[in-house]
């Protein structure tokens, strides 16, 4: 049977753990893995722009010997020029596995449900598991740890809280979302990230103040008030966010030497200010590193 990453939900602790672990390996060793998807193919379907998804699977396949192709919205126009179920079908006669970036999650969950190749969720309107992914691999490697460690989310409750809330639930991490109201993060994630974080003795809070939720923090961590596809809501969203900014000010409600992430692109001056995310705290281009180091974990696993 093939396997797909379609949500962290979808992993077990046991699964994320040997992911970072082949992980540690592919940071250390880089040249014993060089051949190790030889001859096989991935593609990227894009139906939204990426920097840092694109470029780290490309040269993460590159790094790994085996080559990608790089379909973009004009070029598949995925559910208007051709139906997900076709395309699922046909790109399977032709590669080992699929990347799809996307807007809305059924469609992805559609590819995967079509397709006879593994199917990996490069981003779409509800998950974002390879960024999780790195954020708590990047977390685990400054850390060297995870059980204890609490990581605060400020700002939009979107896919990538979603999909930090499953990661840090089932990997022991404590996990507060600090977001005005009206913007939590989807509310069954949230209940089911609360019950699996019960089971590994960690806690996960939802809170409308950004200092509350910065509290004692060991990691304070932010996106985009306003994604791709919710331009027509950049006013209101400034508004409603503009005292969820991490600053220096709020930083002082964390731990001391609190480390600062945001999964990127950034929008200096608005969720967060210049002196944080280029602080001697901020990890955020490790973070960014760290998902093409991950991402090669993933292909290995799900595609030997």
């Amino acid at each position: 049977m093939k396997k797909d990453l379609i949500s962290v939900k979808d992993l077990t602790a046991r699964e994320i753990e040997n992911i970072f672990l082949l992980t540690d390996k592919l940071k250390k060793n880089k040249a014993r893995f060089s051949k190790t998807l030889a001859g096989k193919t991935l593609v990227l379907v894009f139906q939204k722009p990426s920097n840092r998804t694109r470029v780290s699977f490309e040269v993460g396949m590159y790094q790994l010997g085996g080559n990608s192709i790089y379909l973009s919205p004009a070029e598949i126009n995925l559910g208007v020029r051709e139906c997900v179920k076709d395309v699922a079908r046909t790109l399977s006669r032709y590669c080992e596995a699929i990347v799809l970036r996307t807007f809305e999650h059924k469609n992805v969950l559609e590819l995967a449900e079509s397709a006879s190749v593994p199917v990996l969720n490069g981003l779409s309107d509800f998950s974002h598991p390879c960024q999780a992914l790195a954020d708590i691999y990047t977390i685990r490697e400054k850390l060297k740890k995870l059980k204890g460690v609490t990581l605060a989310y400020v700002g939009d409750g979107n896919n990538v809280c979603n999909s930090l809330l499953f990661a840090c639930a089932k990997c022991g991490l404590n996990m507060k979302v600090g977001a005005p109201a009206g913007y939590a993060p989807d509310k069954a994630v949230l209940e089911e990230a609360k019950a699996i974080a019960r089971k590994n003795n960690a806690a996960i809070e939802l809170l409308n103040n950004a200092q509350d939720a910065a509290s004692g923090a060991d990691i304070v961590y932010t996106d985009v008030w306003a994604s791709m596809g919710q331009e027509q809501e950049v006013q209101a969203r400034k508004e409603a966010f503009g005292a969820f900014q991490v600053n220096t000010k709020l930083m002082q409600s964390a731990k001391k030497g609190a480390l600062v992430m945001h999964c990127l692109p950034a929008h200096r001056g608005e969720e967060i200010t210049d002196e944080v995310i280029d602080s001697k705290n901020s990890i955020v281009f490790d973070q960014a590193e760290n998902r093409l180091h991950v991402q090669k974990a993933i292909l290995i696993t799900l595609l030997k």
